[in-house]
């Protein structure tokens, strides 16, 4: 059976998670990418490395067009935050089980996303978009608001502002950097940020938990740690599960952030029609004890789902912390620890490096800034906290401007 993966850059979702997975599940591998290079190497000496075949893959047309001159497709994926509609449309040409594309673009469009909800009746947020060259003097948003590209990810270029003043300087920051690009500026919304994490396979729609995560301070919105929960309050996940059905989300794995207001009322900021990232995907499926990249895989090749999947989940007596070490300036790395793994006083820690070591970058404010991420499983969720700091202490990360 064939799949192919549509990506963009390496990622160590696919280099760890779902080549292994096809490789366990029996399946030959094509990756479609518009820059091989990184993927020839990222995949060098892997005994289940892919094929990997150039294609325009932001065009769904490119990808429909190389996908037919080549071998007959038994699913076509991806884990792209970028990459979903066109996945979805291509899918969907060769008669494959697919994400609904509507929903993959009310998804990726942060503004689509708003106006949807809207008119499903569901949540209505303060928000509007900001063209090229458009003064965003024109808006009149209620401050504090948040502005951030329209179709952005991993928090890159998303800020906090309090002023007509600031939301003007911000704006011309961001369209300075991203040429081109579209913002939305939106109401803030106030309280602890919290994810869902969804699996279906266009039977049903099995919740895995989600997570508890620390923001750094505002005006900035990095993810600096996430904390496992194998189940938030049912009237919570109700009210999101109510809002991911208007959207449409129905096949394969969905990552939700939201926050809970004093109210109770829970308010979607941004819905991933993808696995989780940053190594969270990994410590989850390893948390939940499941073959969770085999079940997403399988859901794209039409399989169901175990029925008891979400039982199984939320009964789960483990805990886990995933906490990233971020740069706190810009200039070279010159010292950090390399990849490590132990098992200890019955919880597993994990390191994985996200910056090689002599790489110069700037100072980026986002998620971005990663030096590495540390994440540990166990059943008591003051032994997995302890051995993260631990990890931390022992271990140093230096930066040479």
């Amino acid at each position: 059976m064939r799949l192919y993966l549509l990506a963009l850059n390496p990622t160590d979702s696919v280099t760890e998670g779902f080549l292994p997975a096809a490789a366990r599940l029996g399946l030959d591998v094509t990756v479609l990418t518009d820059h091989a290079g990184p993927h020839h190497r990222a995949y060098t000496g892997m005994e289940f490395a892919p094929e990997v075949l150039e294609c325009e893959v932001p065009d769904f047309r490119a990808v429909v067009s190389r996908i037919s001159r080549h071998h007959a497709p038994d699913a076509v994926f991806s884990n792209s935050d970028h990459l979903q509609t066109q996945t979805a449309l291509a899918a969907e040409y060769f008669g494959l089980p697919a994400k609904d594309w509507k929903a993959a673009l009310r998804a990726k469009d942060k503004g689509q996303l708003r106006r949807h909800l809207a008119l499903a009746g569901l949540d209505s947020v303060w928000s509007a978009e900001l063209a090229p060259g458009q003064d965003p003097a024109e808006l009149d948003p209620p401050f504090p608001c948040v502005v951030k590209p329209r179709e952005g990810v991993a928090s890159e270029d998303v800020t906090l502002v309090g002023d007509a003043a600031e939301l003007a300087l911000r704006c011309r920051e961001i369209q300075h950097r991203r040429a081109g690009s579209t913002l939305v500026v939106e109401e803030f919304l106030p309280g602890r940020l919290h994810t869902l994490e969804t699996l279906g396979d266009g039977r049903r729609r099995h919740v895995l938990g989600g997570f508890r995560t620390r923001l750094s301070p505002p005006p900035h919105f990095i993810e600096e740690a996430l904390e496992f929960t194998p189940a938030h309050p049912p009237h919570v996940v109700g009210q999101v599960l109510a809002q991911l059905d208007a959207i449409g989300i129905g096949i394969g794995a969905c990552h939700t952030e939201f926050v809970v207001q004093p109210d109770g009322r829970a308010r979607i900021i941004e819905v991933n029609y993808r696995a989780i990232g940053d190594q969270c995907d990994l410590m989850l499926a390893e948390v939940l004890g499941i073959p969770l990249f085999e079940h997403i895989l399988g859901a794209h090749l039409g399989r169901a789902l175990p029925e008891d999947l979400g039982e199984h989940c939320a009964g789960t007596a483990r805990r886990a912390r995933n906490e990233a070490v971020c740069a706190d300036r810009a200039g070279i790395l010159t010292a950090a620890p390399g990849p490590y793994d132990e098992e200890r006083d019955g919880v597993r820690l994990a390191y994985r490096p996200l910056r090689p070591l002599g790489e110069r970058h700037e100072h980026y404010r986002t998620n971005r800034d990663y030096l590495g991420v540390i994440w540990a499983v166990g059943t008591d969720q003051a032994a997995v906290d302890t051995a993260v700091a631990r990890f931390r202490t022992a271990n140093r990360w230096e930066i040479t401007p």
